[in-house]
């Protein structure tokens, strides 16, 4: 698959995802349950999730190795609400449609960079990348976002850093868009989805389902996770 292509079945999955959980013309800034969405915010708060992975509390657990399975989940989290701002910005300021929309994601500065092999763990600093997320987190707090060379671009860079290129993102990508649907459909929404399934959070049980493959089989997945939800 070419960057294009990546691209467009992330966007278009994540289109599919946000009508169906917040209703046709959610871009308004309002589920159907007439609830206020606010992106910026989801994008932070994910950030406050990330920075949990590393161990940065000068009080405790001080030789607690990074969490890097959960680095992944919370950069894919990011990616989620990071495409629902940008086509929210492109349907309600009428800026393009969805190639427009991919083509300028394609033209950011680094983003060649992310489709390269993404750059190794060990080699990173935690206390760097803590504040390349703190970064991210300041942007989405401003009132004038550049979503362009204020987000994207230091969102891939943080990405790549953290061991995450274009490819790594897609794979993992369609994996938590396989489980949010899940959740959806099991009551999530309403309250009453359970999280965990023997003593695992469903996010760790997911990860355990993927292999090698560059892409998961979206059905198969979705069965193996009723499967172990049946026994949770």
């Amino acid at each position: 698959m070419t960057s294009k292509e990546y691209l467009f079945q992330m966007f278009s999955l994540q289109q599919k995802l946000n009508d169906e959980t917040n209703g046709i013309g959610w871009e308004n800034g309002y589920t159907k349950h007439n609830r206020l969405i606010n992106w910026k915010r989801c994008i932070y708060m994910e950030c406050a999730e990330l920075i949990d992975s590393f161990s940065w509390k000068h009080w405790k657990n001080i030789n607690k190795e990074t969490d890097w399975d959960n680095v992944t989940v919370e950069i894919v989290d990011i990616w989620h609400f990071v495409m629902s701002l940008l086509l929210e910005e492109y349907k309600t300021n009428l800026k393009g449609d969805l190639d427009q929309l991919i083509h300028d994601v394609l033209d950011v500065q680094g983003f060649e960079a992310f489709t390269k092999e993404p750059l190794l763990t060990a080699s990173t600093d935690p206390m760097e990348l803590i504040n390349d997320i703190e970064s991210i987190v300041h942007e989405m707090t401003g009132f004038d976002v550049d979503l362009f060379d204020g987000l994207l671009r230091k969102y891939f860079a943080l990405a790549r850093k953290c061991g995450i290129n274009l490819k790594v993102l897609y794979k993992f990508y369609v994996a938590k868009n396989v489980l949010n649907q899940f959740r959806q459909d099991h009551g999530y929404k309403e309250g009453s989805y359970k999280k965990v399934w023997n003593g695992k959070e469903d996010n760790e049980v997911m990860l355990s389902f993927l292999d090698a493959q560059d892409v998961p089989g979206t059905e198969a997945l979705y069965k193996r996770l009723e499967k172990a939800y049946a026994k949770a």
